[in-house]
């Protein structure tokens, strides 16, 4: 077994997580939708989660062509799939007894969500250069404009005082990323 076929077992095991407790909760939304009620802002920001996460196996096989491993190396491609796991756990938590529902609990959790959404993005720039500057030439400019428009959806995210900008600020990036990947990532 190669080194980076080694790794990805334990990243793959992070990200099943992520990606089971988000389709569990949805799951749970669509099989008891009155016990726990989430709308809008709750279920766009799980589907952009999904994608991410979903988008993070795709991109990360790039890897693969990484000869020299060092351990921290290993931490960044952990703390990212640990990061995606938290955005994944505040949008579905153990137990919210405070809130009266998802939608209620993310948005009085938004602050830490949004936050750990925008550090993604940082953690993916270094990733992105550790693979190579072929590899980052190769998203061109608008991959820095990509980053960037992420940490500004995300700040306003956490601003905005109602549900519906949420929602429409995670609409606008479901679309963007969709079109990114499809134009970027399409083929491996």
């Amino acid at each position: 077994m190669d080194v980076y076929a080694h790794l990805r077992i334990l990243v793959s095991m992070i990200l099943g997580l992520g990606i089971t407790r988000i389709l569990a909760g949805l799951s749970r939304m669509l099989q008891a939708p009155k016990l726990r009620p989430g709308t809008g802002a709750h279920l766009v920001w799980s589907v952009a989660v999904l994608l991410h996460c979903v988008h993070f196996w795709w991109f990360e096989f790039a890897f693969r062509q990484v000869q020299v491993w060092h351990f921290g190396l290993y931490l960044l491609i952990l703390f990212y799939a640990f990061a995606l796991f938290l955005l994944a756990s505040l949008l579905f938590p153990d137990v919210a007894h405070d809130r009266d529902g998802n939608e209620d609990y993310f948005m009085h959790r938004r602050d830490w969500f949004f936050a750990i959404f925008a550090g993604i993005f940082l953690l993916d720039l270094v990733d992105t250069r550790v693979k190579g500057a072929d590899y980052f030439a190769q998203l061109g400019p608008e991959y820095l404009i990509r980053a960037g428009l992420a940490v500004v959806i995300a700040i306003l995210a956490a601003k905005a005082r109602r549900p519906r900008m949420v929602t429409a600020l995670g609409l606008i990036w479901i679309a963007y990323d969709l079109s990114w990947i499809f134009r970027v990532y399409d083929m491996l």
